[in-house]
């Protein structure tokens, strides 16, 4: 992983906060971005702990360095809670859903002009 960052390769630990992920990795691992596992984020207003997860990766990968961002938006609210917090990457059916490589490369020209 050091080698392919050295010729700017940038590494992403995914799912953050559920499975495998390890605040061990954090330290050890040659990391640019965490992404917040959605089973957080859609919680965001539902369970109070999960909005405190939510807060503690995002000041977590801020004081580390790194980008975070929140996966599985869907709401304008989680949307605004997260940007409130410092968490200003974001991906989820909030903005689009997933669309073939053709009609994804058709929405790029048209957002280019």
């Amino acid at each position: 992983m050091n080698a392919l960052r050295k010729i700017d390769v940038r590494f992403s630990m995914d799912d953050f906060g559920t499975g495998y992920s390890s605040l061990a990795y954090l330290t050890q691992l040659p990391l640019d971005q965490l992404k917040i596992d959605q089973s957080f984020i859609r919680n965001i207003g539902v369970k109070p702990a999960d909005a405190v997860i939510v807060q503690t990766i995002i000041g977590m990968g801020n004081n580390l360095g790194m980008e975070v961002i929140a996966e599985g938006v869907e709401t304008e609210e989680q949307r605004s809670f997260l940007a409130l917090h410092h968490c200003p990457l974001f991906q989820g059916y909030l903005f689009a859903k997933p669309v073939p490589i053709k009609e994804f490369e058709v929405l790029l020209t048209q957002n280019i002009k």
